[in-house]
């Protein structure tokens, strides 16, 4: 068994700002991929009163080994209220950036764009300063469906790429690699004013040779920013984890990553793919598009 390090520890969080984002999500009905993730960072994002919300689920129809969301119960048919209610998290909630992800919807015609397009125009409707990044799955490689959520114009497309290459069958199964590459590289191609974004984990047994590789294809579509984190094992009956990777490896990676030409790579063992996503408002600042 590899014993937890000190690094991974975190703080225990002010649980009075925590409840009261909760209780908004609660009275909304709204899923977070905090909750249903196990996110170690749940409670810094709801002290902060931010969150990534959770579309179209809770259930999952995809069984990936490593991930906490449920793929046991049967999916729901779409709620045409969803996109309002998580709107009104939005605006009492005062973001200004909202993360949104989604289950993989794989019984849908469009893997969910459609509901993707009206939580975009939702947010716009009532809190139009807010930036809005959607976290989406690889919509089975349906091309139509990924030029539909384009077409919404959030500020940031995120796909997560997970791991390399070579662990792609034991750690996510239903995905494929360069599917994920070429939906990076069409959203880049589709609409260059939107920023893409991918994710990694590491400590599923990569080596660091590999981890560079990846970021390499990602650059290599255009894929703007990078987040790289430690996986950590949810429960007993997910993949283990094989090693911890030291907090002198994610800056080698992100010291790395910028040679090769992200706007931004964040590296550490907490970071996830939402992790402090609001800095991607100073990114745009910086890095300007029209």
């Amino acid at each position: 068994m590899v014993v937890k390090p000190e690094w991974l520890r975190v703080k225990a969080p002010q649980w009075e700002r925590v409840g009261n984002v909760k209780e908004i999500l609660r009275d909304l009905s709204l899923n977070t991929v905090c909750e249903e993730a196990s996110c170690p960072n749940i409670g810094e994002c709801f002290q902060a009163g931010t969150a990534t919300f959770l579309i179209m689920g809770p259930a999952c129809t995809r069984a990936c080994p490593y991930c906490d969301i449920d793929f046991e119960k049967k999916p729901q048919p779409l709620d045409a209220t969803e996109p309002t209610r998580l709107a009104e998290a939005v605006r009492r909630l005062g973001l200004n950036h909202v993360v949104i992800t989604s289950v993989n919807r794989d019984d849908l015609a469009d893997g969910g764009a459609s509901q993707f397009k009206a939580c975009i125009d939702a947010v716009r409707a009532v809190s139009p300063q807010t930036t809005i990044e959607v976290l989406i799955p690889d919509l089975c490689g349906n091309w139509g469906a990924l030029e539909a959520i384009l077409q919404a114009r959030p500020e940031v497309l995120n796909h997560n790429t997970e791991t390399i290459p070579r662990l792609y069958r034991r750690v996510r199964p239903q995905g494929n690699y360069q599917r994920s590459l070429e939906l990076l590289k069409r959203s880049h191609e589709l609409a260059p004013w939107i920023y893409t974004k991918s994710g990694l984990m590491a400590g599923l047994g990569e080596t660091d040779t590999e981890i560079r590789a990846v970021m390499a294809d990602l650059r290599s579509v255009n894929c703007d920013i990078l987040t790289i984190g430690q996986y950590l094992q949810p429960t007993q009956k997910h993949l283990n984890v094989d090693d911890f990777i030291t907090p002198a490896q994610f800056e080698a990676w992100a010291s790395w990553g910028e040679s090769l030409g992200f706007l931004q790579v964040v590296s550490s063992p907490l970071t996830r793919s939402s992790y402090h996503a609001e800095q991607v408002r100073e990114l745009m600042k910086r890095y300007p598009r029209t």
